[in-house]
């Protein structure tokens, strides 16, 4: 049996998917093709053939323009050729050409024809094989070639000017009785001035041998297309947007006043075991940029190009942390804290810090999960640093206002939002606590993650407004990620959110902080102690008592001028009691967001992330400031300038952009999230 011949078809010149002119890729057969891909590749090589007999005044070429079968073996075809040669080519194949085609359409119609009937084909194969056949020895006559050379036996010449060639998957005598015209310098003259066929040149211009996209592969091996390398870095160009003037060396910035500047990013570097738990969110991604060292470089490369001052992590693995990412983070000159999800989950957060910058006052890690409590029974974490900014000493006697510095990853779930809500109550009475002066307010506060909830939705208006009236909403509706309203079961939040044992009162604050202690433990005298000895209550004999001779026989004496009775101080300090608002909550830290969630440039929203291709925003900084409406001004700035100043932030990019570089993760940006990165100053004040 002879086995079909499988071939690879490419463009042989110029208009490549793969050539440096960016020319749209095209489609590969690959091998071991189906019967159909066959007989597709029969039919393009037959087009060009009887384009050439079609020249012809035979009406037969006309009526056996079909798909030629596999070739019968080499001794058979000699004879049929020797046959034709006895016979007479003049009587049924004329040499004079009468001009161009007249149906510049032919290969075309014709090819299409055999895609869309295959089996019609393949049942009148047998009863036009004779014909066809001497199609193909009469066109091999006719061109004067040998006819080893019509079994495809010698390497296809190049032609001038670009054109579709076939590239024999093996070459020996197995193959040799392949019926693949070869691309000879008279045919391929006739080719190139037939207009009928002009089509098939798919380049304007040609390309040296010598730049011609070549693949060679031996056997029957599955061939894999050479890398394509996109310019990963202008499509993914992002634009820092300044809005303060150039600092000096110093990093401080004459104006108003001197300003202590650093700069903060935020970013989910997506853990590889949650990747590997959710692989069929990654698809579309290559295996080989899925391998954690290859993010591992590109993630350290990402951090050393922009170096900021404060790293605020999220999904961070804990092996990878401890054997990768901190000693090196260590060695670009941070210092890092780690706090692990509670339960048996293999991530966490991560804030690090230069200490040439900052130096660590406290920090205070925040677990999610309460016992005993449905509501809080998820492993989410955050933490929570306070940092004191160090300015530099030919500056004098001045001073800066410590940063409390939030980090945290919410919960996924788009149906819990009354689980988002909770979670973001216990990280602001946390940041409310740590952030506390004396006097009562608070110090600039930056409070950044992954809170997986879209711009405008109740969750992030709540951190933007400083007040949430929840009571009777979805809880789907909370974050916005989805659209639950469909379904008949929803679930509604009640008030109160969380019960009052969770100890955080509806203004998210900490019972303590709202109700200080009374005093400190008393400390008391030897003397006061002794007086408890003759009260009342001492001088009665207990009942049951056994009476002891010398022991429990008598009762102590009273001394003189003590009160029969004395007035115990009630020391108990009484649970507190606090309000609970009925369906509100609120916090008093005024944030507002470094960016504004739109691109007016592209008219259209900014994105952090795509899951399943669809690009939507989830990771926020949010810092100190006072909101302020808009009223019509075109300045994206709606907020007025404290203590703590935004200087500049980092362009993010448009769902379309994501796209063009096959979304995320890619070969430049490692992870399912872009990376956040903000400028701020801070006012220095002299005492």
């Amino acid at each position: 049996m002879v086995q079909p011949f499988d071939v690879m078809m490419y463009p042989a010149g110029p208009g490549s998917g793969d050539s440096p002119e960016g020319f749209p890729e095209q489609p590969r057969l690959q091998p071991q093709i189906g019967n159909r891909t066959t007989q597709t590749l029969d039919a393009f090589f037959t087009c060009r053939k009887n384009a050439l007999l079609a020249k012809s005044s035979s009406p037969q070429v006309e009526g056996d323009f079909a798909m030629a079968p596999r070739g019968p073996d080499q001794e058979e075809c000699e004879g049929l050729l020797q046959q034709w040669r006895e016979e007479g080519s003049s009587q049924v194949l004329s040499t004079e050409i009468e001009g161009p085609l007249a149906d510049k359409g032919l290969a075309q119609s014709s090819l299409a024809l055999l895609m869309d009937n295959p089996a019609e084909q393949e049942a009148t194969s047998e009863d036009r094989w004779p014909s066809r056949q001497l199609s193909d020895l009469r066109a091999a006559e006719e061109l004067k070639e040998p006819f080893s050379e019509v079994l495809g036996e010698e390497p296809l010449p190049e032609a001038e000017g670009p054109m579709w060639a076939a590239v024999p998957m093996q070459t020996g005598p197995q193959y040799a009785d392949c019926s693949v015209l070869p691309v000879g310098a008279m045919a391929a003259e006739q080719w190139e001035e037939d207009p009928a066929v002009m089509a098939w040149s798919i380049a304007p211009e040609p390309m040296p041998q010598e730049e011609a996209s070549m693949w060679h592969f031996e056997g029957l091996e599955q061939l894999q297309p050479p890398p394509v390398e996109i310019p990963y870095h202008e499509i993914l160009w992002r634009e820092w947007e300044d809005f303060s003037t150039q600092p000096d060396a110093q990093g401080l910035e004459a104006g108003d006043g001197p300003q202590f500047q650093f700069t903060l990013m935020s970013y989910n570097i997506l853990a590889q075991d949650l990747m590997q738990q959710s692989s069929e969110l990654y698809l579309h991604c290559h295996p080989d940029i899925l391998n954690w060292n290859y993010r591992f470089a590109n993630l350290m490369q990402e951090f050393q190009h922009w170096d900021p001052d404060i790293l605020c992590l999220q999904e961070v693995q804990e092996d990878h942390y401890w054997e990768q990412l901190e000693p090196s983070l260590r060695m670009m000159g941070f210092t890092c804290f780690y706090k692990r999800r509670t339960g048996c989950k293999t991530d966490g957060c991560a804030v690090c810090y230069k200490p040439t910058r900052f130096r660590l006052l406290c920090a205070s890690p925040v677990e999610y999960f309460r016992p005993g409590l449905e509501l809080l029974n998820r492993d989410n974490v955050g933490l929570v640093l306070l940092l004191q900014p160090l300015v530099p000493e030919g500056l004098g006697q001045v001073s800066v206002a410590p940063l409390c510095v939030a980090n945290t990853h919410v919960l996924y779930n788009p149906r819990r939002g009354d689980v988002k809500l909770a979670q973001m109550a216990i990280l602001l009475a946390e940041v409310d606590k740590v952030a506390r002066l004396s006097d009562g307010s608070h110090c600039p506060i930056i409070l950044c993650g992954d809170l997986n909830s879209v711009p405008d939705s109740p969750l992030y208006n709540f951190i933007r407004d400083g007040e949430l009236q929840y009571h009777g909403m979805p809880a789907w509706k909370v974050s916005g990620q989805e659209d639950f309203s469909y379904q008949l079961y929803q679930r509604k939040l009640q008030a109160p959110l969380w019960p009052s044992s969770l100890g955080i009162t509806d203004c998210c604050q900490y019972v303590t902080s709202c109700h200080p202690k009374r005093s400190e433990r008393r400390q008391y005298a030897r003397d006061f102690l002794l007086r408890f000895r003759f009260c009342a209550i001492a001088c009665q004999r207990p009942a049951g008592l056994v009476l002891m001779e010398g022991v429990t026989d008598t009762k102590p004496e009273r001394p003189a001028g003590w009160a029969e009775c004395i007035l115990e101080e009630d020391t108990s300090e009484p649970e507190p009691v606090f309000p609970r608002t009925i369906g509100t909550i609120q916090h008093c830290l005024h944030l507002t967001s470094v960016y504004t969630h739109f691109l007016p440039q592209h008219g259209r929203p900014e994105v952090t992330t795509m899951p399943l291709g669809l690009g939507m925003t989830v990771d926020y900084i949010f810092f100190s400031a006072e909101p302020c409406e808009n009223r019509g001004n075109t300045d994206h700035r709606l907020y007025r300038d404290g203590t703590l100043k935004l200087l500049g932030r980092l362009s993010l990019l448009s769902e379309e952009i994501l796209w063009a570089a096959n979304g995320l993760p890619n070969p430049f940006c490692s992870s399912d999230h872009l990376c956040l990165l903000a400028s701020f100053g801070m006012e220095v004040t002299t005492p």
